[in-house]
C-alpha cells in the first residue's frame, strides 16, 4: 500500500515535533512547515499529499486562508484537519466554512488526533470507490464529483455539509439523534457541549429544503432529526 503524506503547517515547534514524530511512528510521510505562507507554497508545488494539518492562527497567511485558497482551486478534494487553540461553536465554525473537514482544539491527545486523521483518510477511501450516485426523491448526491442536485437544481454545499447529506441518505427514514451525528459525522465518540450539529443541519436545511414544497430533513424534538419526504405544507 502506498505510504500515505501529511502536510503539516504549526508554528509551535513543540506541537509539530511531537505530531511529526508520532505519525512518521506510525507509518505516514510527513512534511513540515512553520508558517501558512510556506504551506501555500509547498502545496502548488505538489498536488500528492493524502491530508493536509493547517493551525488556525500562525504567521504569514492563517490556517483559515490557506484552506479557502485551496477550496477555491476546482477538484481540490484533499481532506483538510485544523488544529486550534480556539474552541467556541462560532470559531469552529468559521474553520469548517472555510473548507476543513474536522478540527482538534489544542491541547490534544496524539491518540485522538490520529484517530481523526485514520477516519477522515478512510472517508475519501469510501468516496474513490464509489461509482453511483445516491439518491432520494428528487435529490441526488455523487460521492465522486462531489455534485448535489435537487429537482434538476445543483446546490453548492460544504464539505462538512457533503458529509451530513450523505449520512442523511444512507440513513433516511431512521431517527438520528445528535449524539450519533457527533460521532459518525463529526468523529467525536462523547458530548462535547456543542450546538455544532444544529448549526449544520440549520445550514443543509436552507439549501435542500426552503425552495421545495417537499421537505426532507424533520426535527424530532428532544431526540434529533429524521430524513424523509413531506410536504411543506404540513406540520
Amino acid at each position: 500500500m502506498k505510504q500515505k503524506r501529511i502536510l503539516i503547517a504549526e508554528d509551535e515547534v513543540g506541537i509539530r515535533d511531537f505530531v511529526c514524530r508520532g505519525l512518521t511512528d506510525c507509518g505516514y510521510e510527513v512534511v513540515a512547515v512553520a508558517d501558512g505562507d510556506d504551506a501555500w507554497k509547498m502545496l502548488q508545488q505538489t498536488d500528492g499529499f493524502d491530508l493536509v494539518m493547517l493551525d488556525i492562527r500562525m504567521p504569514g497567511l492563517s490556517g483559515l486562508e490557506v484552506c479557502r485558497l485551496l477550496r477555491q482551486q476546482q477538484g481540490y478534494q484533499t481532506p483538510v484537519l485544523m488544529l486550534t487553540a480556539l474552541c467556541t461553536t462560532d470559531d469552529i465554525v468559521m474553520g469548517l466554512n472555510a473548507g476543513a473537514d474536522d478540527y482538534v482544539v489544542k491541547p490534544f491527545r496524539f491518540m485522538e488526533l490520529l484517530a481523526r486523521i485514520e477516519a477522515l483518510l478512510r472517508r475519501v477511501e469510501a468516496m474513490r470507490d464509489g461509482n453511483g450516485s445516491l439518491r432520494y426523491a428528487d435529490l441526488r448526491l455523487d460521492p465522486v464529483s462531489h455534485k448535489v442536485v435537487r429537482d434538476g437544481v445543483t446546490v453548492e454545499l460544504s464539505t462538512k455539509e457533503f458529509r451530513l447529506l450523505e449520512y442523511f441518505i444512507g440513513h433516511a427514514g431512521e431517527v438520528l439523534s445528535r449524539r450519533q451525528l457527533l460521532r459518525d459525522v463529526w468523529d467525536k465518540d462523547f458530548d462535547t457541549n456543542t450546538n455544532i450539529v444544529d448549526v449544520y443541519v440549520r445550514y443543509l436545511r436552507s439549501k435542500i429544503d426552503e425552495l421545495s414544497s417537499k421537505r426532507l430533513i424533520h426535527t424530532i424534538v428532544g431526540v434529533g432529526y429524521v430524513f424523509k419526504i413531506e410536504d411543506a405544507t404540513r406540520t
